[in-house]
């Protein structure tokens, strides 16, 4: 597994990480303690040493299980989580310093740790990103030795472009094949002040394993069903926004670009092409899938005729429909 710095933190992370918003889960079924401890022992034993988690991925089952599994593995992970998404209304008067203080309190307590390697702000609203009552409190919990690096999980570029006026360490974007706005501003800016990126949602919740079909049904409770049309939350979050069915055309075009019928490791392939991400985080529900989504970091570079006939697709079936909106 290779390494890559990790922005202005200095830290060499695998450039493949661990995303565990499904740890020991399939999408709406009970977690699954055992499996997410086999996850993440197939993760270390692939060389995976970035963990991506969140304080409400599994109502805090997966911090819990990450911790257990760290502790009994020290030094060996960098591990980033997330907070704010447990405020109930989700609105930006919610967030308060106090409000942020207790999230940090309660990741620290859930895995175990007395100091978080990074923690984001998990997509909260827009106005947030300005808030210098936020981002001061941040800056109090690291100078308290509570959190050594802070940053931002975004929905829409310009939140980012936004943040980055605050001393931020990292950010976590969608980014994939169906989603190329970052390349355009984002990205630029974050490599000049040593923003560390974090590419989430690199397969479209699945539209880019090349696996799906018109047919495919998900399960009720699953938000590949659900969430299409922002229901529940930002519907960037599902399908990377595209709509299903061109999303299934477009990954039929990608296939024949880069002639193979196994698209996920290529789509993960794709992103690692980018030199301003640090770290893109698949997802695994079980074991088995880690093991798939390393194969990317054994394939050669993808040329530069594969890379601009991937733009062509995004450019031609998708650009008019997601670059406006995020």
């Amino acid at each position: 597994m290779k390494q890559r710095i990790f922005g202005r933190t200095g830290r060499l992370v695998s450039e493949i990480g661990l995303g565990t918003w499904q740890l020991g889960t399939k999408w709406g079924e009970p977690f699954n303690r055992g499996e997410a401890l086999r996850i993440l022992e197939a993760a270390d034993a692939a060389g995976i040493t970035f963990i991506d988690t969140a304080d409400v991925y599994n109502g805090g089952k997966s911090e819990e299980t990450i911790g257990e599994y760290v502790a009994a593995h020290p030094g060996k992970f960098y591990i980033t989580t997330k907070c704010g998404r447990r405020l109930n209304p989700h609105t930006a008067e919610m967030y308060t310093p106090g409000a942020v203080a207790g999230f940090i309190e309660g990741s620290l307590r859930r895995m175990g740790l007395e100091r978080l390697d990074l923690i984001l702000l998990h997509c909260p609203p827009t106005s947030v990103f300005a808030r210098d009552d936020i981002f001061g409190e941040l800056e109090r919990q690291k100078k308290l030795g509570k959190i050594a690096d802070y940053g931002v999980s975004i929905e829409k570029v310009a939140e980012g472009l936004q943040a980055m006026e605050y001393d931020i360490a990292a950010m976590e974007v969608i980014f994939n094949l169906f989603r190329l706005k970052p390349l355009d501003e984002l990205f630029p800016a974050a490599a000049s002040r040593q923003v560390g990126i974090i590419a989430r949602v690199p397969l479209a919740s699945g539209l880019l394993t090349g696996r799906y079909t018109k047919d495919t049904v998900f399960g009720e409770k699953d938000h590949r069903t659900y969430n299409r049309d922002g229901a529940s939350f930002d519907k960037g979050e599902t399908f990377s926004g595209v709509p299903y069915e061109l999303g299934l055309e477009a990954a039929e075009e990608l296939k024949r670009v880069f002639g193979t019928q196994e698209l996920a490791p290529v789509a993960i392939r794709w992103v690692l092409m980018h030199p301003a991400v640090s770290a893109v985080i698949p997802g695994a529900s079980r074991a088995s899938q880690v093991t798939e989504n390393v194969k990317a970091a054994e394939l050669p570079p993808l040329s530069q005729k594969q890379m601009r006939a991937a733009e062509e697709i995004y450019n031609r079936l998708l650009k008019e429909t997601i670059h406006p909106q995020w």
